[in-house]
């Protein structure tokens, strides 16, 4: 049966992006070996969206997944990141779902931050 769920960030700089999940967002890791760190995250949930055929919109071609980070609050997250040096967009856009910015993680490029405006599915039993 299915443990778990892992998550890859692919980086440029992999210290540098271990060091922003470390030190900047505090996520405590072990040592798989060799300085291959995994994080404890917090929870998470997946969600399915439709593909599309336009190359345009590669964000919604096939293989294309993504990783978002979630808050209670976003303005009181932006400011608390933008403390410790962290790269936000400060512009926040309501996307119906949720209340939308981005973080720029060291080596990685740019990551969704987003205040949920849905239901929480980490939140349900079983």
């Amino acid at each position: 049966m299915i443990t778990g769920f892992h998550t890859i960030v692919y980086s440029e700089d992999p210290p540098a992006t271990r060091r922003f999940f470390s030190e900047v967002l505090r996520w405590p890791s072990l040592d798989a070996g060799g300085g291959w760190l995994i994080f404890r995250t917090p929870p998470s949930e997946l969600g399915v969206h439709p593909s599309s055929a336009d190359p345009a919109e590669a964000w919604a071609t096939v293989p294309y997944h993504q990783a978002s980070l979630m808050c209670d609050d976003i303005e009181a997250t932006i400011a608390d990141l933008s403390a410790r040096g962290v790269d936000v967009r400060t512009e926040v856009q309501d996307q119906g779902f949720g209340l939308v910015t981005s973080l720029r993680v060291p080596g990685a490029g740019w990551m969704l931050l987003y205040q949920p405006r849905h239901g929480l599915a980490y939140e349900l039993e079983g």
